[in-house]
């Protein structure tokens, strides 16, 4: 009996995290991930909590306890990286993160921490490189994706270094944020427990923002400067590591140096390229054909296998091979750029700009109308949002496509919501 009821607060967590856009299928496997993240206690409470950000009041009123003990769970919570707690409007909140990119990352940020790493590990592969759901639901569940790539700065030509956005430049991201932490590597950490991880840095892996100060403040991270931050991202282009980040315009909070064999993003865009699991840079390698010598040195640090040797066609030289890219799994990380010494290889624009979500509520409203979950979003706990939540949520939507807009109207089934696209649509027009 007692198994039995702690397998339904699982469940019941499972539940709460499935209403976000970034959920994670309810496989066995993810039930033995949350009894080790959680205790059952845990996973019971955590399950009622709103998904968008709370304070300790509220946390109190719907958990019938004193605030006190509410703040001793919370904060014991927060110490293992289960919950962020952080400041909004000089007020102290707290925020259930994703699984990923959020929990499942920081139980493997750090080394030695409460958790059995070895087990985690093993689970966590089952779950993400063995079975398909969750992977495949994280990175191409629709259009709009969770990360991003940013273009490899010291590959861009001059002409066309001036053109880079700041949104675009890794470099500028560090260089705004009010905090920074560095953490160990979920991906090569859990890889390292099964013997398989790659010679690349472990601690490498970036937060930024209030993420980073929670982190830092629970020593899953530690709080670096821009210049050392600066001095990181220079040691992931040494080594071919691909910057990959927070699919948003502003406040980015994350932005992780991954390797081609290792980490969750990169093996996505390799298994399931054609759905466009990762959104790309603006540029693409241009090859100098007359000039490559086939070296295969761009192929063989391409982490996504766009970069292939293909025959030169030489009728003086038969076995000359030249490198040849496809443009449709090109991330435009440009890492290849760096290794080619003909220099036979320059980034160039894309034909078609690739657009940016401005923040995380734009980006988390689009994956929420793509994959079916809007009405979860603003009927959080099954309870109207606040005015504030629900006018950011509404702020976007009217920003929206028309496209967009209807698949939203759709979901909602709202007269209040077609009156306002309608107003909004008649307004546009008079303008």
């Amino acid at each position: 009996m007692a198994h039995q009821t702690a397998r339904e607060s699982y469940r019941k967590l499972s539940e709460r995290l499935n209403r976000f856009p970034q959920g994670a299928p309810p496989t066995e496997m993810l039930f033995r991930i949350l009894e080790v993240l959680f205790t059952a206690e845990e996973a019971e409470l955590v399950s009622l909590l709103p998904i968008k950000p709370f304070n300790l009041k509220a946390a109190a009123h719907v958990w019938k306890k004193p605030e006190s003990e509410a703040r001793s769970i919370l904060d014991r919570l927060a110490s293992r990286g289960m919950m962020l707690d952080t400041e909004i409007d000089g007020e102290q909140a707290y925020v259930l993160p994703p699984p990923m990119a959020g929990f499942f990352e920081f139980s493997l940020m750090r080394i030695g921490n409460q958790y059995d790493q070895k087990l985690l590990s093993e689970l966590f592969y089952q779950y993400l490189n063995v079975e398909e759901d969750f992977v495949k639901a994280l990175f191409a569940g629709g259009e709009t994706q969770l990360g991003r790539v940013f273009v490899n700065e010291q590959a861009l030509p001059p002409e066309n270094s001036l053109e880079v956005l700041d949104h675009e430049r890794a470099s500028e991201i560090m260089r705004t944020a009010s905090h920074i932490g560095v953490g160990t590597c979920y991906c090569r950490h859990k890889m390292q427990h099964l013997d398989r991880a790659c010679a690349a840095p472990m601690d490498i892996c970036m937060t930024f923002g209030t993420t980073a100060r929670s982190l830092i403040k629970h020593g899953i991270a530690r709080q670096v400067d821009a210049a050392e931050g600066a001095a990181l991202l220079d040691q992931a282009i040494e080594n071919n590591l691909v910057q990959f980040g927070e699919n948003v315009r502003r406040e980015v909070s994350f932005i992780c140096n991954c390797c081609g064999c290792c980490c969750e993003a990169m093996l996505a865009a390799k298994r399931f390229a054609m759905l466009n699991p990762v959104a790309t840079t603006n540029y693409l390698p241009h090859i100098a054909a007359d000039t490559c010598n086939g070296c295969g040195k761009c192929a063989e640090v391409c982490p996504v296998e766009a970069m292939g040797m293909v025959s030169a066609s030489d009728p003086l030289k038969p076995k000359r091979k030249k490198a040849r890219i496809d443009e449709d799994l090109c991330l435009g990380c440009g890492v290849c750029v760096r290794q080619c010494r003909t220099a036979s290889l320059t980034l160039k624009p894309r034909a078609r700009r690739v657009l940016t979500p401005v923040n995380t509520a734009h980006r988390t409203v689009l994956m929420a109308i793509e994959r079916g979950k809007l009405q979860e979003l603003i009927f959080d706990n099954q309870a109207l949002a606040s005015h504030r939540a629900m006018a950011a949520i509404l702020g976007v939507i009217l920003k929206l496509p028309p496209l967009r807009q209807a698949m939203a109207s759709r979901q909602m089934k709202s007269r209040y919501l077609d009156h306002l696209l309608d107003r909004h649509q008649f307004n546009h027009k008079e303008a």
